[in-house]
């Protein structure tokens, strides 16, 4: 089973991601814990780049992080899946529609068609930990340094999270929001209950 965690800079998906690859592991279950971007051989240098670089065109951002998605799953999400592995993902493509297209204006039907061209699997579940831009920027001013995009004002983080709102909307079947405001064990909780109810269904 493919699982991603989604939402807003600050939302605690990384926190959420491990104790999921965590509690599954314990349930028995073998499990690759990855995250988005650069989690493979050499990817490092793309996320160095997207996070960091200075990129002018919203365009090479886009395509950049669909490269990137097209070798993580080469290399790493599809050969677990096809060993029976459970792979829970930090950011996938529901974060470059909602970051991209969203918050970049970019367009919608244009990033679809790389995403299908690419072959890039759509997961079966999408957690949406959803919370308040506000609340998002008080946790993260205590993180230290923010990268390029987490640094991009709020009319942008609003505009992102719209669009994590919307896509939930239209694809609420396979996306389960959680209120990010309750506590880490409670999400904890909320996330492998709805993981088991889908499982039995």
């Amino acid at each position: 089973m493919f699982i991603t965690i989604e939402g807003i800079d600050g939302s605690g998906k990384s926190t959420q991601a491990r104790r999921l690859a965590a509690r599954l592991r314990r349930e028995g279950k073998k499990v690759t814990e990855t995250h988005e971007p650069g989690d493979w051989a050499h990817g490092d240098i793309l996320r160095a780049l997207l996070l960091n670089g200075r990129l002018r065109h919203p365009l090479t951002e886009i395509m950049l992080f669909v490269a990137d998605r097209c070798e993580h799953v080469a290399q790493v999400i599809q050969p677990a899946l096809d060993q029976g592995e459970w792979v829970v993902c930090d950011r996938y493509n529901d974060s470059t529609r909602a970051y991209q297209c969203w918050g970049r204006g970019l367009e919608e039907d244009m990033l679809e068609s790389l995403i299908k061209w690419c072959g890039i699997p759509e997961p079966d579940l999408t957690v949406w930990l959803d919370l308040p831009v506000e609340e998002a920027r008080k946790r993260m001013s205590g993180r230290g340094e923010s990268d390029r995009i987490e640094s991009e004002d709020l009319k942008f983080h609003r505009a992102v999270a719209r669009g994590f709102r919307k896509l939930a909307e239209r694809n609420a079947s396979r996306f389960f929001r959680v209120d990010a405001r309750a506590g880490e064990d409670e999400i904890e909780e909320a996330v492998f209950s709805e993981l088991k109810r889908r499982c039995v269904r």
